[in-house]
């Protein structure tokens, strides 16, 4: 894992080297995937598929094995169960409303978590309004862990789908996706996994985890932005309809009717993104290089590092809460800080000056307002991890911290 491979890191920011820990929005690219990008653009830019000239080939060649290399990056049992999207949100939408049409009515439920991104809510929401449907929000404990005792009551004949997040993108906990999936398949019911925070930072094999579908992007892995995955089992991607109509989905097209191609091109209407999908191989490969044991521990570690040096910083009459503390985390977590009055420092305060210092973090509600509402507060600052990350960003962004902390305490 070397920072090197990674040419935004040399950026100076304000004068100050750049330490990059807006990870969970999206993460900066290793020299090997941005010449893949040219590589693609200078050498074989074609449309793939149906075109018998050299370039279209290799195109078309390439753009397969990337989707190969995510299928096993995942664990799939075939390469037609992997969907190219534009990313987890377009995934998501995608799959709201081909399952909407195939298996919903009037009067059914979906059931989402209180920790969802708007990416999981929102569609949902569509859906339950098109459908006159239902939709129930398994609710947090007082350790802003899942209350799964409520979302063993949620569930019942009229449930037609779970979609939870595997990791939230707030709080940076791993919810217990393998346990709700085994409860929802023992009544029947089919589980979504919002991967957008999970699939970047530790193994996940979707025939293990036996989810039914799983969503996900590339830019968050080192790959381009603009391509993602909507991955779900043969068996449901066999029944359910097309979400959009056009080129490539289709087999045959008369004025009276049009039938639709084999797996997986029958959810992929249109040109696709066949340049970032080699780009996003190259990151698979760039990710498999370094190994998942290397880098779940390596974040894990980064994660219990900082929090551990934010708890040493000289808090100059402030006081620091990081949401979930005591829980496991991955990649990813949030705090708020409090003056010596015990008023909420605005987190944009936080961040601002933290960014002067060269340290990018975010802030604001993370697009999870119903959680941030949940918590009572206007936002919180949010730090996310990458493989590129070392004790030299800790020790960096703690004194930057401890220094914004000294002027707005």
């Amino acid at each position: 894992m070397n920072k090197n491979d990674f040419p935004i890191l040399r950026e100076m920011v304000y004068g100050k080297p750049l330490v990059y820990l807006d990870n969970a929005a999206t993460t900066q690219k290793p020299q090997v995937v941005l010449d893949a990008i040219t590589n693609a653009y200078t050498h074989f830019n074609a449309n793939i598929h149906r075109g018998v000239h050299k370039l279209s080939q290799t195109a078309t060649v390439e753009h397969e094995a990337a989707r190969a290399k995510v299928a096993s990056l995942i664990g799939a049992k075939s390469p037609n169960e992997v969907v190219f999207t534009k990313g987890t949100t377009d995934s998501i939408n995608a799959l709201a409303i081909s399952f909407g049409e195939y298996a919903v009515n009037e009067g059914d439920n979906i059931i989402v978590s209180a920790v969802e991104h708007h990416s999981n809510i929102v569609p949902w929401q569509m859906l339950c309004q098109r459908k006159k449907a239902q939709l129930r929000v398994i609710p947090l404990t007082n350790d802003l862990s899942l209350d799964l005792d409520a979302y063993k009551q949620m569930l019942d004949q009229r449930t037609k789908l779970v979609s939870v997040a595997h990791v939230s993108n707030v709080l940076g906990t791993i919810n217990p996706v393998r346990e709700i999936i085994e409860t929802a398949h023992s009544h029947g019911v089919p589980v979504c996994v919002d991967g957008a925070q999970s699939v970047p930072h530790m193994r996940l094999n979707v025939q293990d985890l036996n989810c039914d579908f799983l969503a996900f992007s590339a830019h968050k892995m080192y790959g381009p932005t603009g391509i993602g995955v909507l991955y779900g089992k043969e068996d449901w991607l066999v029944k359910l309809p097309p979400a959009e109509g056009g080129g490539e989905m289709i087999e045959h097209v008369s004025w009276e009717k049009t039938t639709y191609n084999t797996l997986p091109y029958k959810f992929e209407a249109g040109t696709p993104d066949f340049n970032g999908s080699y780009a996003f191989g190259k990151a698979t490969d760039y990710i498999t290089s370094i190994g998942w044991e290397t880098i779940e521990t390596h974040e894990r570690n980064l994660v219990a590092e900082t929090q551990q040096a934010m708890r040493h910083i000289h808090l100059n009459g402030c006081r620091l809460h990081i949401y979930a503390e005591q829980q496991p985390k991955i990649g990813t977590f949030s705090f708020n800080a409090y003056n010596h009055n015990g008023a909420l420092i605005h987190p944009f305060d936080i961040g601002t000056l933290l960014d002067r210092q060269g340290v990018a973090v975010r802030t604001g509600h993370h697009c999870a307002e119903p959680l941030i509402n949940l918590l009572g507060v206007p936002g919180t600052v949010r730090v996310s991890f990458a493989l590129y990350n070392d004790e030299n960003d800790i020790r960096i962004f703690a004194n930057a911290l401890e220094k914004a902390l000294t002027m707005l305490g």
